[in-house]
């Protein structure tokens, strides 16, 4: 066993309107989102969501002026975090993740703030972290869960190719491994056979490789079924370009092979 690393945090801003008041919080990626993120954060306002998880923004350094301060108090956000220094979504996440660890959470829902995911099954998350699941992840695809104007694309990408790689890799089945609604344990964030918080986590190599660790590591993992919706005029909102599906295939098998293993 590796000792455990020092921890690679990228540079951040932070910025505080609330006190620590949950057990779990939930972490939330975001940039340049616009409206959708004001939509989501006021839907999970609706839906008492700030009460039950403290809100925890992890922004990438957004230019749309669309996290501003009012909106964040009026909407129970306890946290802003604004990235500055390098690194895209995974970096994010190691910012959000070092935050709720330094902040005494024992667990971490994830959601992304891209409005496609509902905001009513992220109480299921807390549930599984009470019950002892060390890593659960979100699937359209299993009874419960329903995909809402999947690009037909995408769902055969998800189906044949994402989801049976990292599954043989996790050495478990998953249905739905594209998604970055899930949840972690603070145990599984900070066993030492994991250590996420490495520089060579960037871009999506992260959920790639959290998705497979923890069964590898014989952890508690669970689906739980979700509803994911996309724009019913078949437009598919997305920051991947033909160079970032090359790039997601490449961390694929730089998963299946263990090469982020520590």
């Amino acid at each position: 066993m590796k000792p455990t690393l020092a921890r690679a945090v990228p540079l951040h801003e932070t910025a505080e309107f609330f006190d620590k008041r949950t057990r779990y919080c939930l972490v939330v990626p975001v940039i340049n989102e616009g409206e959708r993120i004001a939509i989501q954060l006021r839907a999970m306002r609706a839906a008492n969501i700030p009460d039950l998880l403290d809100v925890v923004i992890a922004d990438g350094g957004s230019t749309d002026g669309s996290l501003h301060a009012d909106l964040l108090r009026e909407t129970g956000v306890r946290t802003l975090l604004t990235k500055t220094g390098p690194g895209k979504l995974s970096a994010q996440l190691r910012m959000g993740y070092a935050y709720a660890l330094d902040q005494g959470y024992d667990g971490v829902v994830t959601i992304d703030g891209n409005g496609k995911d509902s905001v009513k099954t992220i109480p299921l998350f807390a549930q599984a972290l009470d019950e002892g699941i060390d890593y659960a992840q979100a699937s359209r695809f299993i009874p419960g869960g329903q995909a809402i104007n999947t690009p037909h694309i995408r769902t055969l990408g998800i189906k044949l190719v994402h989801a049976p790689v990292l599954s043989i890799a996790a050495r478990r089945r998953f249905t739905d491994t594209t998604q970055g609604f899930r949840a972690y344990s603070a145990r599984y964030l900070t066993h030492p056979q994991v250590q996420p918080f490495r520089d060579i986590f960037e871009t999506y190599e992260l959920l790639a490789y959290l998705t497979v660790r923890a069964s590898q590591l014989g952890l508690r993992t669970r689906e739980i079924p979700s509803t994911r919706t996309y724009p019913a005029d078949g437009s598919i909102p997305t920051k991947l370009n033909a160079r970032g599906n090359i790039d997601l295939i490449k961390i694929l098998v730089a998963t299946l092979t263990g090469r982020y293993n520590p």
